[in-house]
């Protein structure tokens, strides 16, 4: 029996991908992507990754859709990026390979024919950072909050990401975020340009129609071919075969298996640099 999602006084079924923990609707011009397990923080599994892989395509094959809204259930976390319990400690190729899975869905979402606006309904750390990242759009509420904790446990980040925070914010928030861990308030991604909007919550849901309905009434082959070409503007050209070395390096290390290994125990790793 295929799982279905409400919407206004309509309902919508999407036999296949549907779940709990991933829901899609699509009303009109505008697909609204959820992320919904607020009680384990919005996170993504490997079945939740599929999910949402499948929304993304469905929400992008639908000639009808000119906006797409992804956001999370609850109030406190938008996501709080990969499930890291899932990766076992004596597979460093398992890691890498759910690294690549990650990233080819954040590449898939920044890819998505028209805009998309990432609603962040509270906190947002780890790989969920970069997700915000590949929308077009980001708009916070307030008290919201933002990690990404690679460097804690010796993770060495997938390079669209790294592309994204340096292309998308600038290198000096790149390495606030991914060399020093830093944690960032509301008030400070506003100003560092990781936000586009920043409301309470009393004003959130009213901001999103606000922002959807206005993209919805704009010329579709316009914005697709500007999207396309500011995004080519704005790409760089790394060594993306040396980035990858390093990451198969940082994969094997020791540090790696030390970090996840604390991360269990909830105690603060011992790392070696090698």
């Amino acid at each position: 029996m295929p799982r279905s999602v409400a919407f206004g006084d309509r309902l919508r079924y999407f036999p296949g991908i549907m779940s709990d923990t991933v829901l899609l609707a699509i009303d009109g011009p505008r697909a609204t992507i959820t992320l919904n397990d607020p009680a384990k923080h919005n996170r993504l599994d490997p079945e939740g990754l599929d999910l949402l892989m499948a929304a993304v395509e469905t929400a992008d094959a639908n000639p009808d859709v000119r906006v797409t809204v992804i956001t999370g259930a609850g109030d406190k976390t938008f996501c709080s990026g990969y499930d890291l319990g899932s990766i076992p400690a004596s597979s460093q190729k398992q890691t890498a390979h759910k690294d690549s899975a990650f990233e080819n869905v954040m590449d898939r979402i920044e890819a998505m024919r028209m805009p998309t606006l990432c609603a962040l309904n509270g906190g947002v750390y780890g790989g969920a950072t970069d997700m915000a990242l590949a929308c077009d759009f980001r708009l916070g509420v307030k008290g919201m909050k933002f990690f990404m904790p690679a460097a804690r446990f010796g993770l060495h980040y997938y390079p669209s990401g790294l592309r994204r925070y340096t292309q998308k914010v600038s290198p000096s928030f790149a390495k606030r975020a991914f060399l020093l861990s830093e944690n960032f308030g509301d008030a400070d991604l506003l100003a560092v340009g990781y936000l586009d909007w920043l409301v309470e919550r009393s004003e959130f849901k009213g901001k999103i129609d606000e922002i959807s309905n206005r993209l919805a009434t704009l010329a579709p082959l316009s914005m697709v071919n500007m999207k396309r070409a500011i995004e080519q503007f704005a790409q760089a050209e790394p060594d993306i075969p040396a980035i990858r070395q390093n990451m198969r390096e940082c994969a094997t290390s020791e540090d790696l298996r030390e970090g996840l290994a604390a991360l269990r125990e909830r105690r603060q790793p011992d790392f070696k640099g090698r």
